[in-house]
């Protein structure tokens, strides 16, 4: 504990000979050595961090306020989202708006959505500062970010935390799957997320992903996360091998951009759930990448339908939930509004609109998303990323398949089973390609994200919109 650092403060002032409790003698602490000043506020803010004592807290926003600078903001943010008491967090706004200009009182949404739009400025020691706060609400938490500034490809002050502890929404690891004949649980019209692999159909319905965000399983053969980000609306399953290393992932409880952050448990790195690739911690730059694929978001009737062999999960899960449809997240999914704000704002569709979004390696700097209620409309739907060719297909229930057209022009689909080339010969659309007793190619799946439109232009705000 660090509830004696008041009493370190009083004594660098005292070695500086200044008093701490007079005005004036404070004001010539910034002619002395700008080390001792650095170590004074960052002790300032440790107090902030580590006590409610008025006296105390009240020296620190003295000494704050004499030594200001911009790069204190994104420290101030931090406090306000954990705030020790009410009266640090008046003080805290106090100050921000006298030293800003702004008046956003007790929206921490508008502050941040202010500080992103400027040039990003931190201390040498954010990250250290981050590790202190956060240390105390959960002491994992301290290792994402002790000693990492240096090692994070994304802007730390975008890194929120998201109200829980490492894990506090427990991923479902290895989870019991049962046949769809005793599934009774579900009804033909929830939603579930659906992925083959290997012929080994899985479904995951929606209604119990929600309350855990993760599952890690082995489908076919081949070890797989899939991450669901209820605030952003994707879900996205990697393959959790690299080059021969398993990565065991799990919930950060940090998020950047409303987008849910993964840790893995070896290194605790985090990890950019939409890019697949740790963005702070001892693996960045490392050439690490997750390979992802596509998983169908559609309804348990029509996937039971396509797949009689499927499993899904069970509500034998190990937790207490109440799994019923909608009721995780309802008034989340009921509105536009948004729980965790982004940098951005972008008008040509509702935040919570789905999008079909794609982004391939071999054009990294391209993305395009396609509204979901657009492709309703053009259920088959052709376009081009970089190189890449594609034909997105959109069945009844809104279900959306994309895939590697392999030069063949179609021209036709029947919103169910097959496509049609422009030489009429007839394709059978599967999970993992396309399929005709005509040709001896076969157009392969490609891997896509159904995602929220904010959630994926706060990652991608340069993505082409198709709508």
């Amino acid at each position: 504990m660090k509830q004696y650092l008041f009493f370190i403060i009083v004594a660098v002032f005292i070695y500086t000979g200044l008093s701490p409790v007079c005005s004036a003698q404070t004001e010539q602490l910034e002619h002395t050595d700008s080390a001792i000043i650095g170590d004074v506020v960052k002790d300032a803010f440790s107090l902030l961090i580590f006590t409610s004592d008025l006296t105390a807290v009240n020296q620190a926003f003295l000494i704050i306020d004499t030594h200001w600078k911009p790069e204190f903001i994104p420290q101030f943010l931090d406090i306000m989202s954990i705030p020790r008491s009410d009266y640090t967090l008046e003080k805290t706004i106090e100050l921000l708006t006298d030293k800003t200009g702004q008046e956003f009182g007790r929206n921490i949404n508008e502050w941040y959505f202010w500080l992103w739009n400027q040039d990003e400025k931190l201390l040498a020691d954010y990250a250290d500062f981050k590790a202190d706060l956060y240390g105390q609400i959960d002491p994992r938490f301290a290792k994402y970010f002790r000693n990492r500034q240096s090692s994070s490809h994304i802007r730390l002050d975008e890194v929120r935390w998201g109200g829980v502890l490492q894990d506090g929404i427990p991923p479902l690891r290895e989870p019991e799957m049962i046949p769809a004949s005793r599934a009774t649980y579900l009804e033909d019209s929830n939603i579930i997320f659906g992925i083959e692999i290997n012929g080994d159909a899985r479904a995951y319905p929606k209604r119990v992903l929600a309350w855990h965000e993760m599952f890690t399983d082995t489908i076919g053969g081949v070890d797989i996360a899939g991450v669901y980000c209820t605030l952003c609306g994707t879900i996205i399953p990697y393959i959790t091998n690299v080059r021969g290393v398993d990565y065991t992932l799990g919930t950060s409880g940090f998020l950047y951009r409303s987008n849910k952050l993964m840790y893995d448990q070896a290194t605790q790195s985090l990890w950019s759930t939409v890019r697949g690739e740790p963005v702070i911690g001892p693996l960045v730059d490392k050439g690490i990448v997750l390979e992802h694929l596509s998983m169908v978001t559609t309804t348990w009737g029509e996937w039971q339908r396509r797949h009689p062999d499927t499993t899904v999960l069970s509500l034998n899960t190990g937790h207490r939930r109440n799994y019923a449809e909608g009721a995780a997240y309802h008034a989340y999914f009921s509105t536009d509004e948004l729980m965790f704000n982004t940098p951005f704002k972008d008008n040509r569709l509702k935040n919570k609109q789905e999008v079909v979004a794609l982004r391939f390696p071999a054009s990294p700097d391209e993305q395009l998303a396609l509204d979901t209620d657009f492709l309703n409309r053009n259920p088959l739907y052709k376009d081009r990323i970089g190189e890449q060719d594609i034909v997105v297909l959109t069945d009844t229930t809104g279900a959306n398949r994309v895939y590697d057209p392999s030069g063949f022009n179609f021209v036709s689909y029947d919103q169910n089973s097959i496509i049609v080339d422009s030489n009429g010969n007839e394709w059978m659309v599967t999970e993992e390609k396309l399929v005709s007793a005509e040709q001896s190619t076969s157009p392969p799946r490609l891997p896509h994200r159904r995602a929220f439109w904010f959630g994926w232009h706060a990652v991608f705000p340069e993505t082409r919109l198709v709508y």
